[in-house]
């Protein structure tokens, strides 16, 4: 089966005190009307740990996680539980981390235990409803300690040990450098491959506050035809930029795009020419796919983009524009 969502991002941010939310199904019947059938949920470890004592979680906190299973599971959609901050990594706010996930024992074997946790806490579950995403866009070779023998090693060890436990569980593994480049090394684990869908960067971040390599200042983004990274980029730069991940695929490994969208101030209509694009490679390779967001500057719903033309539906403004492209894409 090919999966086409979104991102929710409940368990994703955190504030001390901070408790996730019950399912939203609202969004969720929004899903299941147009046929949408997989849900990514980007976790937070920090939800049910204090202190970094990542043996000893509250699992209290795991019952968020079971209702919105359970909410999934009676629409027909499949939920992805992915850890976005982990035991020692996140892609953002490394510095909220007393641990190093790449080179520090303690937090390596707080990962594993986490995924032991879950998957003993799920056995059973159909494979059709749930599968596991371990850890969220591991960063660039050489960042943090990590090397590709490390994070094999690590994901190995991680995928291993959940099999000693539930043989049947899905598993994710997201590329390395934030999710864009493919592991080839890791191809006989039998595990899907999760790449990301934001180059040309330029285009997908153009006035991100957070990030300030997106474009010159004052510059509006163009698409196709945006030089970045000494490359023009067009549908064919996007074809060759997959071409590692199509290989990958070609030796029997499935793959997936967990995450994409465009930020808010690139132009609704530059924004659908690069969607357009997108979808029309992932058709052509039988990709599904995860849009970061559901609702937000990345969504599909009240996003904001400059020109963007909303429809009401489902009591949300959606923007139909999109909707339909996205519709089109699926196999």
């Amino acid at each position: 089966m090919t999966y086409y969502g979104f991102n929710f991002q409940w368990m994703y941010t955190w504030e001390p005190g901070a408790t996730p939310l019950e399912p939203d199904g609202q969004a969720l019947d929004f899903m299941a009307r147009y046929g949408f059938n997989f849900v990514r949920i980007p976790g937070n470890y920090q939800f049910w740990t204090k202190d970094f004592d990542y043996l000893h979680p509250d699992e209290a906190v795991f019952e968020y996680l079971d209702r919105y299973l359970a909410a999934c599971q009676s629409r027909g959609i499949h939920l992805s539980l992915n850890l976005h901050r982990a035991p020692g990594y996140c892609i953002n706010g490394q510095e909220q981390e007393r641990d190093n996930l790449w080179t520090d024992q303690v937090a390596q074997d707080g990962f594993v235990f986490l995924w032991e946790t879950f998957a003993r806490r799920y056995e059973g579950v159909s494979a059709d409803d749930l599968s596991f995403d371990l850890v969220n866009e591991p960063p660039d070779i050489g960042t943090r300690g990590l090397t590709r023998d490390i994070h094999a090693a690590l994901i190995t060890r991680t995928v291993e040990a959940i099999r000693a436990i539930d043989t049947e569980r899905p598993i994710v593994i997201d590329g390395l450098s934030g999710g864009n480049i493919a592991m080839p090394e890791l191809a006989h684990l039998g595990v899907t491959h999760s790449g990301r869908a934001y180059q040309p960067y330029a285009v997908s971040h153009w006035g991100a506050p957070w990030w300030s390599g997106w474009n010159t200042p004052g510059a509006a983004p163009e698409y196709p035809g945006t030089v970045y990274e000494g490359q023009t980029w067009n549908r064919e730069a996007l074809h060759e930029f997959y071409r590692p991940w199509r290989e990958v695929q070609t030796g029997g490994t499935s793959v997936h795009i967990g995450e994409f969208g465009c930020y808010v101030y690139t132009p609704q209509h530059v924004a659908l020419r690069w969607f357009k694009d997108l979808f029309s490679l992932f058709r052509e390779y039988g990709w599904g796919y995860a849009l970061w967001e559901f609702e937000g500057v990345f969504g599909i719903v009240n996003h904001g983009r400059p020109g963007v033309v909303y429809e009401k539906i489902g009591g949300y403004q959606v923007d139909r524009a999109l909707l339909d492209l996205m519709l089109e894409s699926r196999t």
